[in-house]
């Protein structure tokens, strides 16, 4: 209890060195707290987007589909489509299932030819998956069955085209026909990635069915579920459900089991973790280099106390609590204000338009970082751990050397 006492008051008696060193563990601290936070946000808003827009947590497809989606085989579709969407939407595991018909297209504007990629949906279906109210930048959705359409912001511009204006596309059919269409801008969005502003469109279900003339079929029907864990029973389920139906040439694949979306999301948290950890040895050197820097600054009062009759152990444990009760009070300051700092973020986002320009991934243009309360919680215990074992060795160092030798030593 003494030494207690005692570690406190020189905690006190010399303030400028407690708050650097203090500064420098709660700075670690900080820095390592927000970096989990972010990584947790981006591999989240990664998933996230590739549940919405590619794969969902469960997709059924054609299943010689995958093997041959380079070539848009509208012909191996989902047949009787408003019949299956019916029996998905009774199932109690299911929260949403919409019905999408992604296919290539070219627009045709004056003497310019612009690529595209449309997107045939139910927009009252998606309304809840892609959050169409927070992408919408400008008009209104286009109703059922009209020839209109929404453009991503950046295809839009490339076209020259605003709310209101006309573009005619042409675009292989079921049949591998050419078909063509002019539409009606009814709106413009923008979406959460940055790849997806420059080519996609969205048109009405029916719309795009007529186009492409595939009656009530689909290309796919993306699943999401209540409960992100039942994915495998699930699909089993579904699996089971589609060949009692006599649906044999339809399968229901679970994400994990889309490799390179799987694969993509399980390096991309690697990468993360691998950044994380960087962060993390940075801040332990700074931590562990501030403790036994103030250790060894302290060499002549080292040398006052042993020649006062204090013994090695007690020496020790003195700059131990010192180092324990700076460790504490500075960890648990740099993990508040890292929560202080990724709580706001977390519901306003942070914005990387500019960063995520040039990236090929499935990021957003805005990011919300996410608090993982059990590693926050290390984080502390972590700083506060490696602050006191820090000044050990020097410490031990320093009473190994004789009182007359340390007092000479400035």
């Amino acid at each position: 209890m003494r030494l207690a006492g005692l570690a406190f008051r020189n905690i006190q008696r010399n303030r400028r060195r407690s708050l650097l060193s203090g500064a420098a563990i709660g700075v670690a601290a900080l820095a390592i707290v927000f970096m989990f936070a972010l990584k947790e946000g981006m591999i989240e808003d990664i998933a996230g987007n590739v549940f919405k827009y590619v794969t969902g947590h469960l997709r059924i497809r054609h299943a010689e589909y995958d093997a041959n989606e380079e070539l848009n085989p509208l012909h191996l579709r989902i047949e009787d489509s408003s019949r299956l969407l019916a029996q998905l939407e009774r199932r109690g595991e299911i929260a949403a299932a919409v019905p999408r018909i992604p296919f290539f297209t070219a627009f045709y504007r004056g003497e310019r030819t612009v690529n595209g990629y449309g997107l045939g949906v139910d927009f009252r279906r998606e309304a809840g998956v892609m959050d169409l109210d927070r992408m919408l930048q400008a008009g209104g959705y286009p109703e059922a069955g009209a020839r209109q359409a929404v453009l991503s912001v950046g295809l839009a511009e490339e076209l020259g085209l605003g709310v209101g204006g006309k573009v005619t596309l042409l675009t292989k059919n079921m049949y591998l026909g050419m078909s063509g269409m002019t539409l009606q801008v009814t709106g413009l969005v923008r979406l959460p990635v940055a790849g997806f502003n420059n080519r996609l469109f969205l048109l009405p279900l029916d719309t795009a069915q007529s186009l492409l003339k595939m009656g009530d079929s689909v290309t796919e029907i993306l699943i999401l579920l209540q409960d992100r864990g039942a994915l495998e029973p699930e699909a089993a389920a579904l699996n089971h459900l589609l060949a009692a139906g006599g649906r044999q040439d339809l399968a229901a694949t679970a994400w994990t089991r889309l490799g390179s979306w799987y694969s993509l999301i399980r390096y991309t948290d690697a990468a993360y973790n691998l950044m994380a950890l960087f962060f993390l040895v940075l801040g332990t050197t700074v931590i562990i280099n501030t403790t036994m820097m103030v250790v060894y600054e302290r060499m002549r009062e080292i040398g006052t106390v042993s020649a006062l009759g204090m013994t090695q152990g007690q020496i020790v444990r003195l700059f131990f609590l010192e180092a324990f009760f700076i460790g504490a009070i500075a960890s648990l300051s740099g993990t508040l204000l890292g929560i202080g700092i990724t709580v706001p973020l977390s519901l306003h986002g942070l914005d990387i338009s500019k960063l995520s320009e040039g990236m090929s991934l499935e990021v957003s243009n805005v990011l919300y970082p996410r608090l993982n309360w059990k590693s926050t919680l290390l984080v502390f215990l972590y700083a506060v751990t490696v602050a006191s074992l820090a000044s050990l060795f020097p410490s031990l160092r320093a009473t190994r050397i004789e009182p007359v030798e340390a007092l000479r030593r400035v």
